[in-house]
């Protein structure tokens, strides 16, 4: 959606996932088992944390001096309360942090925004990445896929009544905005 916006989009992401995000239009793609983002000296206006185990004050060094922090998620092994201790943290410091801010990326959609979304995927602008479809009585497994922490894209549960296969749809879905 950024690309669709003109932004510039950097991606970091694990080896196996290089090409998939170059698929689906990052100008960039950093290995993060290769090399640390956040020490390349690139500075960034907007970074969304999606996963991972970067401190949210590591991506101070890295943020342009009025740059966001967004937070989803992220890896806290045995820590009782997961990601949301590192979402609270972030919103704590980010009022003591200058002109950079740091918030918890909290989904707000309204049926306008489903709307749009479904009008640039119509008409072939962005393409979702489907990993894998499970039908709603394989619910459970669809979890537990989803708990390995290997899904490349979404993981769809199907509520249709119509039999569907445990499909797999990664690898080269079409670049987003770009033509």
């Amino acid at each position: 959606i950024a690309k669709w916006y003109g932004a510039q989009v950097t991606g970091v992401c694990s080896t196996r996932n290089l090409e998939l995000v170059r698929s689906i239009g990052a100008d960039q793609v950093i290995d993060y088992t290769q090399e640390d983002f956040t020490r390349t000296g690139q500075r960034y206006d907007l970074i969304f944390q999606l996963a991972g185990t970067t401190p949210p004050l590591a991506f101070r060094r890295v943020l342009t001096p009025k740059g966001r922090l967004v937070l989803s998620s992220g890896d806290s092994p045995g820590r009782v309360i997961g990601p949301v201790g590192r979402i609270i943290k972030a919103m704590l410091l980010s009022p003591f942090i200058g002109g950079q801010t740091m918030r918890p990326f909290v989904a707000k959609a309204s049926s306008d925004d489903l709307q749009f979304l479904r009008e640039l995927i119509e008409a072939g602008r962005i393409t979702p990445v489907i990993d894998r479809t499970y039908p709603l009585s394989e619910a459970a497994d669809a979890i537990r896929y989803l708990e390995t922490g290997r899904a490349r894209g979404k993981v769809v549960i199907s509520v249709s009544t119509a039999p569907t296969a445990n499909t797999t749809r990664v690898g080269n879905p079409r670049a987003m905005g770009a033509e």
